[in-house]
C-alpha cells in the first residue's frame, strides 16, 4: 500500500513536472479549454437566473372574469367566494363595477367617464391560480368560462408558455454544448498526450525493456489529462464569475431605473463542484483513450 501511494505521489510530481516544463503549451491549452466549459457553464446560468426571475412574474399571474350583467353584486361576491374554495385557486378578488369605473377616474381618464349615463362596466373577479404551469392554468381559464354567470375572461397565458418553451430549449441545448464541447475537452488533452508520448518514445520503449507495465508507464500522462482538465475547469468557472462581475452591475442599474430589483446569482457550491470533477474527468477519459492508442502503437 505505501509503495502504491508513493508510486501515484511520484506520477502526480511527474505531471506538475511536465506542465511547468512547458508554461506557454499549457496555459494556452488551459485557456482553451477553460472557454469551451465557460460557454455551456454560462448558458446554464443564464437560464437560472432567468428561470429564478420568471419564477415571481409567473406566480403573480390572473385570470380576470368578466361576469354577466345580469347577475348582481351579491351574486357576484359569492361566485368569488366559491371560486376561492377550489384547490387549484389561490385566491379571488371581486370588483364591483362602481370601483373598476372609479379606477378609470383615478388612472386620468376622467373626460371619458364624465360623459357616461351609466356604468358600461362588468363586475369582474380576478383569480390567482395555485399553481405556476401553463397548462394547468389554462386548464383552470376554461373550467371558470363554463361556469354560470360568466359572460367572458382574460388569460394571457402565451408568454408563459414561450418562456416555458424558451427555457426547456435552453436546457437541451446546454446538454448539446456541454457534450460537444466535453468533446472537444477530451480531443485536447488527447492529443497532448499523444504529443507528449511520441516525444518520449525511447524513454517508454527503456522502460519497457527493464520491465516497466504499461499500467506503469501510463500513470503520470493519466494524472497529467487530470490536472490540465482541472485547471481548465477552474479556467471556466473564473471566466463566468468574471462575466457575472461585468453583468450584475449594469443589470441592477437597469432594475434601478425600471422601478424593479434585480441581481445575478452565480454558481452554487455543487454547480462548482460538478464543474470542477467533471473537467478532470473529460481530462482523465481524453489522457486514458490517447495513451492506451499510443502506446498499442509503439509496441
Amino acid at each position: 500500500m505505501k509503495a502504491w501511494f508513493e508510486h501515484n505521489l511520484h506520477s502526480l510530481g511527474l505531471a506538475l513536472q511536465t506542465l511547468r516544463a512547458m508554461p506557454f503549451a499549457s496555459l494556452f491549452s488551459i485557456l482553451v479549454i477553460g472557454i469551451a466549459l465557460a460557454l455551456p457553464a454560462g448558458l446554464y446560468l443564464a437560464l437560472a437566473n432567468l428561470d429564478r426571475m420568471a419564477g415571481g412574474a409567473q406566480a403573480r399571474a390572473e385570470i380576470t372574469l368578466y361576469l354577466d350583467t345580469k347577475l348582481d353584486e351579491d351574486q357576484g361576491r359569492q361566485l368569488a367566494r366559491k371560486l376561492a374554495q377550489r384547490p387549484d385557486v389561490a385566491r379571488t378578488r371581486f370588483v364591483a363595477k362602481a370601483d373598476g369605473l372609479k379606477r378609470l377616474s383615478d388612472a386620468g381618464l376622467t373626460d371619458l367617464t364624465a360623459g357616461l349615463t351609466e356604468n358600461p362596466l362588468p363586475d369582474a373577479i380576478m383569480v390567482a391560480p395555485a399553481e405556476t404551469d401553463p397548462n394547468l392554468v389554462e386548464r383552470l381559464a376554461a373550467e371558470c368560462k363554463g361556469l354560470p354567470g360568466v359572460d367572458s375572461l382574460v388569460l394571457d397565458s402565451d408568454w408563459a408558455k414561450r418562456l416555458a418553451a424558451l427555457i426547456g430549449f435552453g436546457h437541451d441545448l446546454v446538454i448539446f454544448l456541454a457534450a460537444l464541447l466535453g468533446l472537444a475537452l477530451a480531443a485536447i488533452t488527447g492529443n497532448t498526450i499523444r504529443l507528449q508520448i511520441y516525444a518520449a518514445r525511447e524513454e517508454i520503449e527503456v522502460s519497457r525493456l527493464i520491465g516497466a507495465t504499461d499500467r506503469f508507464i501510463r500513470r503520470p500522462f493519466l494524472y497529467f489529462g487530470a490536472l490540465q482538465g482541472l485547471l481548465g475547469g477552474l479556467a471556466g468557472w473564473a471566466i463566468v464569475s468574471a462575466g457575472l462581475l461585468v453583468l450584475d452591475g449594469p443589470l441592477t442599474r437597469l432594475a434601478a431605473a425600471l422601478g424593479s430589483q434585480l441581481s445575478l446569482s452565480g454558481l452554487s457550491l455543487v454547480d462548482s463542484v460538478a464543474l470542477l470533477a467533471g473537467a478532470a474527468l473529460l481530462g482523465f477519459l481524453g489522457a486514458f483513450l490517447a495513451v492506451n492508442r499510443s502506446l498499442s502503437k509503439l509496441e
